[in-house]
């Protein structure tokens, strides 16, 4: 069985974990290195490694466990056999946080749902990874466990969650619009097809609108939730865009207040500032959900788009 070259893991939140742990071991190094060369089945690897059985065994496992591992059964002289090779010859850990891409006159910033920097949150509240739930359910406290970098659905009844963007805003641009967009819906217990919430989105201070989520949508898996997760739980939400430009800010192209770009200071600050929640005096008080690119229908976490100017005297150009 031929080994393929040039395959890059590209692993992320738990799947790094479990990587970072599989590697984090000399053994268990010196085995990939061994089945670098060709398939090896289990005594083969083992006269060649120089240790017990049961050792190998163990650490096999975790490599597999890992998915650092391709595994076959083939015939052999009493029985089949686990032939093993080993799957990828690079591996690429992704940190957490904020991924940035730039091209001219538009800056793009994926933030992870679970990348906050501020939390004021009401039960009902929980948050979760894509393979298990972080701390408590309806405890506020869990929402400052270490792991909540990882998330990938967060709720809470009311309160806001807010985000800290880096102002990517090149010197001496001028800000033209930004946008967020996010999948989002609303909080009810389990879930609830007519239970409406008033969203609002705030940047840098400034309200840029209220959208209603008419829902809790559920009972229909989300085209990327995990299948771990109960299908009559929160599912999916919609994708919004939250838009605010020179002549004002909108949800979904259509125009909700007279706001403007200019009003958010973005040359003044190292960062931008993003807010998810619903006011206390909201109309619809029905919570928020908020998916990232692992829960819901669209893989996606929160995306920022700043598209920017350069002006020369009165008249404005773009790099190209």
């Amino acid at each position: 069985m031929p080994i393929s070259r040039s395959r890059t893991l590209v692993a992320e939140g738990q799947r790094a974990l479990a990587v970072i742990h599989a590697v984090n071991s000399e053994t268990r190094l010196s085995m990939l290195s061994l089945l670098s060369h060709s398939p090896m089945n289990v005594s083969e690897l083992t006269a060649a490694i120089g240790l017990p059985h049961s050792t190998v065994n163990f650490n096999l496992k975790l490599l597999e466990a890992a998915g650092l591992l391709d595994v076959q059964y083939m015939p052999g002289t009493r029985g089949r056999q686990k032939l093993i090779s080993k799957r990828y010859e690079e591996i690429l850990i992704q940190l957490p946080g904020a991924a940035v891409s730039a091209q001219p006159n538009i800056v793009e910033i994926s933030m992870p749902i679970g990348n906050y920097r501020r939390s004021s949150v009401v039960p009902t509240c929980g948050l979760a990874t894509e393979t298990h739930l972080i701390g408590l359910v309806d405890d506020p406290r869990s929402f400052f466990e270490p792991e909540h970098v990882f998330a990938q659905i967060i709720w809470f009844r009311h309160g806001t969650l807010g985000y800290d963007f880096p102002n990517n805003l090149p010197h001496g641009a001028e800000a033209a619009e930004l946008e967020i967009s996010l999948e989002l819906c609303s909080e009810a217990p389990e879930h609830d097809l007519d239970w409406p919430s008033d969203i609002t989105v705030w940047i840098n201070n400034t309200e840029i609108g209220t959208w209603t989520s008419p829902a809790d949508f559920g009972g229909t898996l989300g085209k990327v939730t995990p299948l771990w997760w109960p299908i009559n739980h929160s599912q999916y939400g919609v994708l919004k865009r939250f838009k605010i430009n020179r002549q004002g800010t909108f949800i979904d192209g259509k125009q909700v207040s007279g706001a403007v770009v200019g009003q958010l200071g973005l040359t003044e600050q190292p960062q931008i500032q993003v807010k998810v929640g619903v006011k206390d005096d909201a109309r619809y008080q029905g919570g928020v959900n908020l998916f990232g690119r692992k829960f819901g229908n669209t893989e996606q976490d929160i995306l920022m788009r700043l598209w920017y100017e350069f002006r020369e005297g009165e008249r404005a150009y773009v790099i190209k």
